[in-house]
């Protein structure tokens, strides 16, 4: 009962206290999971973040999904899909209420354009964060920079779909090439 109230209230946290969506939060969600708590490895994080990007739903709610089965199972998935989940359904039934009356109030709109901009950077500090872990290979870097250049020069309603099976399809033949040249020899 104890581990499912620490990780109930670890994903609060997180939910909490970051603003800008799923990619604001891995930077936090990586400190608390990984560094702090230690519920899961560097390169587990990187497999749920690929889990989690790569199924239906937002990401740090699939994140908080992840990690609640492996430390509490299906009640631990619950809590922390609740817990990451219920700061952000206050708020924005709260806003909701008044949202007219928020946008004529110049404080509140200079307030989200700078958190735009810190949403930006912490983003960015993720993917850094998430890069100096991955290998350096010729694939990784051909993967990153074809979705790079995808991502800010190509118009297409299924990017993101295509980039991850394409993604998928060339690291699964990678993993087989290499395969088969550790047998070979």
């Amino acid at each position: 009962m104890k581990k499912l109230l620490e990780l109930f209230l670890t994903f609060l946290k997180i939910g909490a206290f970051t603003f800008g969506g799923g990619y604001a939060m891995i930077p936090l969600i990586q400190h608390e999971i990984v560094e702090k708590k230690k519920w899961l490895t560097d390169d587990e994080m990187i497999d749920m973040l690929t889990i989690a990007e790569s199924t239906p739903g937002v990401i740090a709610v699939n994140s908080a999904t992840f990690v609640g089965y492996k430390i509490g199972g299906l009640a631990g998935s619950a809590l922390a899909t609740l817990a990451v989940v219920l700061p952000a359904f206050l708020v924005i039934t709260l806003i909701a209420l008044f949202v007219e009356r928020f946008m004529d109030i110049s404080y509140v709109v200079n307030l989200f354009k700078g958190l735009r901009a810190g949403v930006t950077v912490l983003i960015f500090h993720a993917a850094l964060k998430i890069f100096k872990k991955t290998p350096k290979t010729a694939i990784a870097y051909f993967l990153l920079a074809l979705a790079f250049f995808m991502s800010c020069f190509v118009e297409f309603r299924y990017l993101t779909i295509s980039l991850i099976a394409f993604g998928l399809i060339v690291g699964l033949a990678s993993q087989m090439i290499k395969h088969r040249e550790r047998e070979g020899r």
